[in-house]
């Protein structure tokens, strides 16, 4: 079986899922940007990884993913968010809706990762009645964010890899 693992990433969060995937998949699996000229009929099975961008795919992500077609597709997410919160599995939803005709979905992993520090000092500057407006919640969030992906977060992405491999 062949296997890609691609992501695309802007701060480098997806890239060290991406990777950590790749060591629990093996030998079988090459790592591609989404910048890469990639031969998708030669593939088996993709690990597709993106960061969310207001709730969806980046755009990268996105152009790209409509470019799979007739796959074995297991998602990888890298979002700002709790990976248990409802806008994480809304994020997934979008990118997987993405996808082009024909589709399986295997799995799916979801990891919270560093918001970019721009995001961050802009969102700090807006109203109170903004709906992302900086709260004792959301600072929270911020914080908790800030050193993720951590090696828990990579070994649970390497056990993912794994497991997709070993369901099949």
């Amino acid at each position: 079986m062949k296997i890609a693992v691609i992501y695309s990433s802007k701060t480098g969060n997806t890239k060290k899922v991406a990777s950590a995937i790749l060591e629990g998949v093996g030998a079988q699996a090459q790592l591609f940007s989404v910048d890469d000229e990639i031969s998708l009929d030669e593939y088996d099975l993709i690990f597709m990884g993106f960061w969310v961008d207001k709730g969806s795919p980046d755009k990268k992500a996105s152009e790209f993913m409509s470019k799979i077609s007739w796959k074995k597709v297991a998602y990888f997410v890298t979002l700002g968010a709790y990976p248990d919160s409802q806008h994480a599995k809304d994020s997934l939803e979008k990118g997987i809706a993405l996808l082009g005709e024909h589709c399986e979905i295997v799995d799916s992993f979801i990891c919270q990762g560093a918001i970019d520090p721009k995001l961050m000092e802009w969102m700090m500057t807006l109203p109170e009645d903004h709906p992302h407006s900086p709260d004792e919640k959301r600072i929270k969030r911020w914080e908790d964010a800030c050193n993720r992906p951590d090696s828990t977060d990579l070994l649970h992405a390497k056990e993912f890899g794994n497991n997709v491999i070993r369901a099949l």
